[in-house]
C-alpha cells in the first residue's frame, strides 16, 4: 500500500451516520512470520489477551513513545503498562 492510499483511506468520509460515532478503526496488515508466531504464544500464555488488545497496546506504545501528545493514546499507554500482568 502506498502513501497515497493511505491518505484517501484517512481523508473519505464515512458512509454512515453510525461510523461516525464509532471510536475504532478497522485495520488489516501484514507482519512477518516471526512475529505472528510470537503473537501467537503470547496470546496463548496470556488469555486475559487478544490479538486486538495486543495491536492497540502496542499502537500506543509506538505513538506515546514517538512523541504523540493524545491524550488517549498516553492514557492506553499508561494503563497497558500499569494495569496488566506482564509476560
Amino acid at each position: 500500500m502506498d502513501r497515497n492510499h493511505l491518505e484517501r483511506c484517512m481523508d473519505s468520509k464515512p458512509a454512515t451516520e453510525a461510523e461516525v460515532e464509532s471510536p475504532f478503526v478497522s485495520l488489516e496488515a501484514e507482519i512477518p512470520e516471526v512475529l505472528y508466531r510470537g503473537l501467537k504464544a503470547f496470546i496463548g500464555s496470556n488469555p486475559a489477551w487478544d490479538q486486538y488488545q495486543v495491536m492497540s497496546s502496542a499502537l500506543a506504545q509506538f505513538l506515546f513513545q514517538n512523541g504523540c501528545s493524545e491524550r488517549a493514546v498516553t492514557e492506553r499507554y499508561l494503563d497497558d503498562l500499569f494495569s496488566r500482568s506482564q509476560a
